[in-house]
């Protein structure tokens, strides 16, 4: 077949030559009038024409910034398994005297400083810039280039582990912010661009088509990425998907490789998604993710398992979510959804898979209505939610800081940890007014465990009063030790 369409193209190139040819006497010989109307007929291309990818080019490449990671060198504590032979070389009467048995330790290490690069989008002329959360995480210092290759350093105003986005800032003014266009107006086929800094390739531009859209990996909590071929590789983390007018439709955030290096498949974090993630950082500090209370699975994914398992299942359509659970008092079981549903479509537009209504109710905030279409015995139905927090309520969800609980904090010492036989631990060297005193926690008292987390660093205990402030259960779970050695318990609630 590939020989045969070889020989025939010559031919076909020959008739097309003869028609154009036919085409272009017949228009000299038409009136003013007639050439006119061809003149403008002949600006608007039919689809599948090549695109010109210039000019987006040239629009967006100054909008993309490059980013240099830095983590500096620290000294931690890990707690290590003593080889029981190491022991008896350096020390051959260790045993005698109850080592060398092969015990647990601690050892202080030196980690290495750590640097890595990425890329970020100006949506801003002031200064906000838009990467991904894996792009900045654990940085101590961020330094900002730009297409000009002006260094500037940058400060994180937000952070978001659920969809890997992170809004960073630069003091700077009349910066080339990029134009935000709808991703939801995307289709599949169409061009667009991947800009960034791959492989320390500075102001890299690859062109690609959209393969997919909605797509999910299991690589966030909130997904609902645009596929496309468009080349990426590390160091494009962060940077920008445009379309053919140069305007961002996507963070691009991950590649699909066995290899670490491009083989065919890059991601993006849809601006619907990113939109409201920015807008809810610079606002609150966190996100304001809404819920509707449901747990299940794409029908099809329902439909295969129960056949795997010689059951047959009619729901009354191939398409939807297959609703398995719906959480008491949330959002789904207020409004009488319940198990075996399936839910075909969110506030008007059709809902076939997980990822698509994800990226829906990502747009949302706790408090926000929602009108849902559903099947209930396959028969179809339609409902308008209220929708609500991870905590189960309507309130904005606030990102407490170590602040709230009203103390100063120390790692313990060399002395104390022999004195009271333990490896790690917080002690309360000062309590104001604030949840410390509330909950009875007095000076000397030290913090072992948070939510079953250990506290070997005031890092970690900032780290769980964050998490547990934004979670479903906002509650800090304290185990700890007097100096007298006496073990006590409390139970902290960051709600006011």
């Amino acid at each position: 077949m590939k020989k045969v369409l070889n020989y025939l193209t010559p031919a076909l190139c020959v008739v097309a030559l003869a028609f154009s040819v036919a085409a272009f006497s017949k228009a000299c010989s038409d009136n003013t009038q007639h050439s006119a109307l061809n003149a403008q007929n002949s600006t608007q291309l039919p689809a599948g024409q090549p695109v010109d990818l210039t000019y987006a080019a040239e629009k967006a490449l100054p909008s993309v910034v490059h980013i240099k990671f830095v983590q500096n060198s620290r000294v931690q504590t890990v707690d290590v398994q003593t080889d029981p032979f190491e022991d008896f070389f350096n020390d051959p009467f260790g045993g005698f005297f109850g080592r060398g048995q092969g015990q647990n330790g601690q050892r202080r290490i030196q980690t290495p400083r750590r640097e890595a690069t990425g890329s970020g989008v100006i949506i801003s002329e002031d200064g906000y810039i838009v990467t991904n959360n894996h792009v900045v995480s654990g940085a101590d210092e961020l330094t900002v280039t730009l297409h000009d290759n002006k260094e500037f350093s940058a400060r994180i105003i937000g952070t978001d582990e659920t969809t890997d986005l992170a809004l960073i800032k630069i003091d700077s003014k009349k910066l080339p912010a990029i134009t935000i266009a709808k991703s939801e107006d995307l289709k599949v086929g169409e061009w667009v661009l991947a800009v960034g800094n791959p492989l320390g390739l500075n102001n890299t531009v690859t062109a690609g088509i959209v393969s997919a859209k909605a797509r999910r990996l299991g690589a966030n909590g909130v997904e609902s990425f645009i596929q496309t071929d468009a080349a990426i590789n590390a160091g494009n983390s962060g940077g920008a998907l445009v379309n053919t007018r140069g305007e961002l439709v996507g963070i691009n955030a991950m590649l699909y490789s066995q290899t670490g290096s491009y083989s065919g498949y890059g991601f993006a974090i849809p601006t619907t998604i990113m939109n409201k993630v920015v807008d809810d950082l610079k606002k609150y500090g966190t996100v304001q993710r809404a819920f509707i209370g449901i747990q299940g699975q794409d029908v099809k994914q329902y439909v295969d398992a129960k056949k795997a398992s010689g059951e047959e299942v009619d729901l009354g359509t191939m398409e939807g979510i297959y609703v398995a659970k719906v959480v008491d008092g949330g959002a789904a079981a207020e409004a009488g959804i319940e198990p075996g549903d399936v839910i075909t479509g969110a506030d008007g537009q059709k809902v076939t898979s997980f990822p698509e209504l994800q990226e829906i109710v990502a747009k949302k905030r706790p408090g926000d209505k929602m009108t849902l279409t559903y099947l209930h015995n396959k028969k179809k139905k339609q409902e308008t939610v209220t929708l609500k927090n991870e905590q189960g309520n309507t309130r904005v969800v606030q990102n407490r800081d170590i602040d709230i609980l009203g103390g100063q904090f120390r790692e313990v010492t060399d002395k104390q940890k022999q004195q009271l036989n333990i490896s790690f631990g917080l002690e309360v060297i000062k309590v104001d007014n604030g949840k410390l005193k509330n909950a009875g926690i007095n000076k000397g008292f030290i913090i072992q465990r948070v939510n079953d987390e250990n506290m070997k660093s005031i890092d970690d205990l900032q780290k769980e009063v964050r998490k547990a402030s934004t979670g479903q259960e906002p509650v800090l779970y304290i185990q700890g030790i007097y100096p007298t050695g006496k073990k006590a318990y409390f139970a902290i609630s960051l709600e006011e």
